[in-house]
């Protein structure tokens, strides 16, 4: 017999797994950047615009379920978009020149932006209010997963099968996310309105308002810091390999177990310590980047995204419950606001790296991330509507 518990953690693994199956294909790419790079024989910034333009369609796919949503079912809009994921996966695989290659990106991000934020919305709107913060940190932590398992299966599979096979691997990922979905996702039980969000609301609220910054400043750090020492690691004087490279983000292995955490972290200290605890955690990562040493980067890199993690699993909880209506508009405009941050990330940081080296990168992510603990001081629980059980937010 399945006990409460026992259904409670299958529910949280199908969660995990569903975020994993939906987001593999984001950064996967970014542990093959060196090979790319030489494949097309461009240089780092560049090739990281093109690996990156999936953030472009991530911050579009986001403004446009929040505009859409209501007009979407949820569990046929999150299988359509993991099936159409396949198309520009597979077309990948013919490594397009450049500018399609960049264009097949940006529609990967696109369909992997539709499943996120549908996903988020369904969450917010089914999960008992209790365990919506849980229930996000779920979803958090198989993004972790795809972070991990993701940049492993690319590398490996790159090393020694090729670039082209690589991408036909993850086609494969992207159609048993959809059926998983099919399979697990029932209907929403909530009538939805076919009226059209009033996304200005939610950017009136001083504390979702500063929910979208945090998210913009998060995923600006991370994707510098892991876009761009992929080029450290292979230089001298560390010098590793593609395989090796792969290998390194097992530095993502303890956000798996830290991640799920963040959802007792808000109900115990509230949002704003658990959110600047993950943020401060990543500052202090960052000294350890610009060392000679692969025990330092390797401790630098674990700290970064443990931090970014945590803190990005505190923020999308936070959205969620902050937003009094239309949770799923809300969810998009974060996801629009966190998918802007890494492609502005992506450029600016590129610059820096190319022009400056890794250390002027590195001070350009310690400034984003000192900006989000700022925004992060107005995520304030007041915000938080009064339906909420007492145990979802306490006084911080």
């Amino acid at each position: 017999m399945i006990t409460p518990v026992s259904s409670r953690t299958i529910q949280w693994l199908i969660v995990a797994a569903t975020a994993f199956l939906t987001l593999v294909d984001l950064f996967a790419a970014q542990a093959i950047l060196p090979a790319l790079a030489q494949a097309y024989a461009v240089s780092p910034a560049m090739m990281s615009f093109a690996v990156n333009a999936s953030t472009i369609g991530m911050a579009i796919g986001g403004l446009s379920v929040s505009l859409l949503s209501r007009f979407i079912s949820r569990r046929l809009g999150i299988i359509a978009s993991l099936a159409a994921l396949t198309v520009p996966t597979l077309l990948l695989a013919l490594l397009p020149p450049l500018p399609l290659f960049t264009l097949l990106r940006l529609m990967q991000g696109l369909c992997m932006s539709a499943a996120f934020a549908l996903t988020l919305a369904h969450l917010g709107e089914e999960a008992d209010s209790k365990y919506t913060a849980t229930a996000f940190a779920a979803y958090i932590t198989g993004n972790v997963a795809s972070n991990l398992l993701g940049r492993l299966l690319s590398a490996g599979v790159a090393d020694h099968f090729g670039l082209a096979t690589n991408f036909l691997v993850f086609a494969v990922l992207n159609l048993a996310g959809a059926a998983l979905v099919w399979r697990t996702v029932s209907a929403t039980r909530r009538t939805v309105v076919p009226t059209m969000p009033d996304l200005t609301r939610h950017l009136r609220n001083p504390a979702l308002a500063a929910a979208f910054g945090t998210g913009f400043c998060i995923l600006f750090a991370f994707i510098g810091t892991f876009s761009f020492v992929n080029f450290v690691l292979v230089r001298p004087p560390l010098s590793l390999g593609m395989m090796q490279v792969g290998l390194v983000y097992l530095v993502f292995l303890p956000a798996i177990f830290t991640t799920p955490l963040a959802g007792a972290a808000v109900r115990m200290t509230g949002t704003r310590p658990a959110l600047t605890a993950g943020l401060a955690l990543a500052l202090c990562g960052l000294p350890l980047l610009i060392l000679a040493h692969l025990t330092a980067v390797l401790a630098g890199m674990i700290m970064v995204s443990t931090g970014t993690f945590f803190a990005q699993a505190v923020a999308t909880g936070f959205v969620s419950r902050a937003a009094a209506t239309d949770k799923a508009g809300a969810s998009g405009l974060y996801l629009a606001s966190y998918f802007a941050g890494g492609l502005v990330g992506s450029v600016i940081l590129g610059r820096l790296f190319d022009s400056f080296g890794w250390p002027a990168c590195v001070a350009g992510i310690a400034a984003a991330l000192l900006l989000a603990t700022a925004l992060g001081a107005l995520l304030r629980p007041a915000s938080i509507p009064s339906r909420l059980q007492p145990t979802e937010e306490m006084p911080a």
